[in-house]
């Protein structure tokens, strides 16, 4: 049974993921650069750690959400990262989006330490992560999976596992390529209408009636109406993202305009000063 757990990455999402397990019989230890999540999570009974290298210590499971770029390298592999503390036989969830590339670097480093990697990167707002409904996409060696059951269904419903590691990475970037789409065009239809003299609200309203309707619609659209941009998934990582879906594409010699014109857009909002709200906020770049 997993029951010594570790935590590193307390962000929109992560710190919401670890705020449930602290409601299941687990002895959880959490390392995150923000010492205001850090108090929030002991004070509902967790372990504080000093470094990742800490909370990966002596674990059964160790959990790591954290996004592409700098910080990622020395949480992973600093001095003082995971891989300084974790020992042979602890699976390590990596449930950040990560470019294939770093995906599958960290699962060679994780190898040559006799280290359980899975590649499990999560799907979904802090409101899901809240209630614990999350979407957890895994790659890797199913019996991982298996075992790791019980802890992901603290914050997560659906758990698919979708082939071996990088495989999860690279359905993510599916994903976020569709997801950010849907809301940029979404974002279109709403601006466009108000030109022609309409509500939001009344788009909204013919729109949820047939096929086009969704949560993600119902759910962002309601936030542009009513200018609602508190942060549940930020703009800048939509951006990134997205520039890492791009690179994959080009990879495999496949042109994707869609992308390429949503990427666009969400830089202009990113270089407006918005990258820090909801990704919804790219709304704003098209008005």
């Amino acid at each position: 049974m997993l029951r010594k757990i570790g935590f590193i990455g307390l962000g929109t999402v992560g710190r919401h993921m670890a705020t449930n397990l602290t409601k299941g019989s687990y002895e959880l230890t959490v390392f995150d650069t923000n010492a205001d999540v850090m108090s929030e999570l002991v004070g509902l009974g967790a372990l504080a750690a000093e470094s990742a290298a800490e909370a990966a210590r002596d674990r059964d499971l160790v959990i790591a959400i954290v996004p592409e770029g700098e910080e990622l390298g020395q949480i992973f592999f600093g001095d003082n990262g995971i891989l300084a503390g974790i020992g042979g036989g602890t699976i390590l969830a990596d449930m950040g989006s990560h470019s294939l590339e770093t995906t599958l670097k960290m699962a060679d480093e994780c190898a040559r330490k006799r280290v359980l990697y899975l590649d499990a990167p999560v799907w979904g707002s802090k409101e899901h992560a809240a209630n614990g409904l999350l979407t957890i996409i895994t790659g890797g060696d199913p019996s991982l999976v298996g075992r790791c059951r019980e802890p992901f269904s603290c914050f997560g419903l659906n758990i698919i596992h979708v082939g071996q590691v990088g495989d999860a990475t690279k359905m993510k970037f599916i994903v976020n390529m569709v997801q950010a789409e849907l809301v940029q065009v979404l974002a279109e239809g709403l601006v466009f209408g108000d030109k022609m003299g309409f509500t939001a609200d009344k788009i909204l309203e013919v729109l949820d009636t047939r096929g086009v309707a969704s949560p993600l619609f119902h759910l962002k659209g309601r936030a542009m109406a009513r200018g609602d941009f508190t942060r549940s998934l930020a703009l800048k990582y939509v951006h990134e993202q997205l520039h890492v879906v791009l690179n994959a594409a080009r990879l495999l010699g496949l042109n994707l305009p869609g992308a390429e014109s949503a990427s666009k857009v969400y830089e202009k909002a990113v270089e407006g000063g918005w990258g820090e709200e909801d990704f919804s906020a790219v709304i704003k770049a098209l008005r």
